[in-house]
């Protein structure tokens, strides 16, 4: 099937070629297609998920009520659709032991008795093979614990997944180049300081292997030079066709403790496949491209952050080389071990005349885009931040004897305070207010509280926004504790600055995913990133990409699909193009390196 075919099509063909995307709901279709002509298959994707997200809540519960159970009696009975039949088999479900059969039966029926519907899973999974029984299994067990409104919607965004592979099969459209970066990603996983999860702090052995694989997967994809700096930054250069500035770009490889596969890294493997594709296809660009691959940015090993991009900003203080990890290993003779120069570490500081600017892709870490049905977003700044510890002090006394109307508990107020915190935040919209500790110090189940410490963090779009919110939440505690007649000390602890995206660069980035057929999404980065950093020397500006499972990050669900980073990779691309004015190069010089607008099956 081509879109010209689909767009052409009458209305009666036109259903026959999308027929068996959603199980025994043809009203999908039939709605989606009066929105022809479509641009671009992910414009397609998006349209049929819109169809499914303003439908009404019975007409959404009856397409889940149309799928079949996993495992169930319409499988043991054969009386699957074709597609739910290739799906299930790919899975592995028709082999299951019979323990697995009996697990999945009895998981099936507590799983109806709560909800009221049958568990949804794209068993093929992100990556389009099919996801393992083990694994199947873990997801039921772990979502039948979910609240029905979350589960509903979480029903729904599997289903649209099993219809975007039905579809990419119906179009012969494999996402070869997402498939490439999906598949770095999982095997630089490989390389963890425990063995049951994904932890690579900074310059431990499995950094230093992550450190190696990139830099070996650099060179196959034909990097011009390839090497480790000073503070074990992984960078490699794609050199321009003539002598120009650089496009830098790049994000981190370490990952906080217990944490997931694409946080930073998607942003290193996204721009490699773009120079794998431009270094395949002999093309040169009017600039160079710097990709870095960032040591260092959560602060998990040291207590300092963004040492890989500070590096390069010159925002990196020698003092922290004296400070010690929790086996008094100072950060000095770690950089040793690893074979690094820490005095080279002033030597990193980059010549801003000397790029065009930074670039960064990352995960979104966060549920907007997967509730939206969005494959990218655009970021428009990365939020301003602040940071308190806090103890609020009263009086310690007998839990029995003291009446409720003479109690000085410093923990209720530190409650009260939470409660204004959610309340405040929630009237800008995007600003974020959290208590995320909370402490009662010597706390006895029978004594009213005297003593609660927390933590207090705040962040939003601007300086400005953050600043108000502070100023308000300060003032709020204040009279808490006057009221309650308590006392409190507040000592803060960080502040950030907002980091706006420069206003050309952002618009490039909303040029790409336009181009791609998508609707352009702007929307603040709540969390840091290696662009903050950069924002310092130069015009930065970043893409998010959609995670699943809700977005959940710093996590082991963190998770996207290979689909989605294809977008990214294709989005990437656009970039490029724009910024180098291609079409002065020649003809067929790049509109043929990332081949994604079109329904063509990549050529690996």
């Amino acid at each position: 099937m081509s879109l010209d075919q689909l767009n052409g099509a009458t209305d009666h063909d036109a259903l026959t070629l999308l027929d068996g995307l959603y199980e025994h709901s043809p009203w999908i279709a039939k709605m989606t297609l009066a929105q022809r002509p479509f641009v671009s298959l992910p414009q397609l994707k998006f349209v049929l998920a819109q169809v499914v997200s303003e439908a009404p809540r019975e007409a959404q519960l009856g397409l889940i009520r149309a799928h079949p159970e996993l495992a169930g009696k319409a499988m043991v009975s054969q009386n699957l659709t074709a597609e739910s039949t290739v799906e299930q088999n790919k899975a592995g479900l028709t082999h299951c032991s019979a323990d697995e059969f009996a697990r999945l039966q009895q998981l099936n029926a507590d799983y109806n008795a709560k909800f009221g519907w049958p568990f949804i899973l794209a068993v093929r999974g992100p990556r389009g093979l099919g996801l393992s029984r083990a694994e199947i299994i873990a997801t039921f067990e772990r979502r039948l614990h979910g609240h029905p409104d979350f589960e509903l919607q979480e029903c729904l965004r599997n289903i649209h997944r099993i219809a975007e592979i039905r579809l990419n099969d119906k179009f012969g459209v494999s996402p070869d180049l997402g498939d490439r970066v999906w598949d770095w990603q999982e095997q630089l996983s490989h390389y963890s300081e425990a063995p049951d999860q994904l932890t690579v702090t900074y310059l431990t052995d499995a950094h230093r292997a992550c450190a190696a694989f990139i830099q070996a997967q650099m060179q196959a994809c034909g990097f011009d030079s390839v090497g480790m700096d000073a503070v074990g930054n992984v960078v490699g250069r794609y050199e321009a066709m003539t002598t120009g500035k650089t496009l830098l770009t790049g994000s981190h490889y370490d990952t906080v403790r217990n944490g997931g596969k694409y946080d930073g890294r998607l942003g290193i493997f996204v721009p490699m496949a773009c120079v794998r594709e431009l270094h395949r296809a002999g093309k040169r660009l009017p600039f160079a491209i710097e990709v870095v691959a960032f040591a260092e940015e959560e602060g998990q090993r040291f207590k300092a952050t963004f040492l890989g991009s500070g590096a390069l900003t010159g925002d990196f203080n020698p003092v922290w080389l004296d400070q010690l990890d929790a086996d008094g290993v100072s950060m000095r003779a770690a950089m040793q071990q690893a074979g690094l120069c820490p005095d080279d570490i002033t030597k990193l500081k980059r010549d801003p005349e000397k790029y065009l600017g930074f670039v960064e892709v990352h995960i979104e870490q966060g549920p907007v885009l997967n509730a939206l049905n969005l494959p990218l977003g655009i970021v428009t700044s990365i939020n301003a931040s602040v940071r308190y510890s806090g103890e609020v002090v009263g009086t310690a006394c007998h839990a029995g004897t003291t009446p409720m109307n003479q109690r000085f508990d410093a923990a209720c107020a530190v409650a009260e305070f939470m409660l204004a915190c959610e309340r405040r935040a929630a009237r800008d919209g995007d600003s974020v207010a959290t208590v995320g500790q909370l402490k009662v110090p010597n706390g006895s189940t029978n004594v009213v509280p005297g003593r609660c410490q927390f933590s207090l963090d705040l962040r939003a779009p601007s300086n400005a926004q953050r600043d108000a919110l502070q100023a308000d939440l300060l003032r709020a505690l204040a009279d808490i504790c006057v009221q309650r007649k308590l006392s409190y000390h507040l000592t803060e602890s960080l502040r950030a600055s907002a980091a706006p995206s420069a206003p050309d660069w952002q618009q490039r980035w909303e040029n790409a995913v336009a181009s791609l057929g998508l609707s352009v999404h702007r929307m603040p980065s709540g969390a840091g990133h290696d662009a903050m950093k950069l924002h310092d020397i130069m015009p930065q500006a970043m893409l998010f990409v959609r995670g699943q499972n809700a977005g959940i990050s710093h996590n082991p669900l963190e998770s996207s699909t290979s689909d989605d980073m294809q977008l990214a990779v294709e989005a990437f691309g656009q970039l490029l193009g724009q910024l180098g004015n291609l079409a002065s190069v020649g003809p067929n010089s790049f509109g043929q390196v990332f081949v994604g607008r079109t329904c063509t099956r990549q050529v690996d």
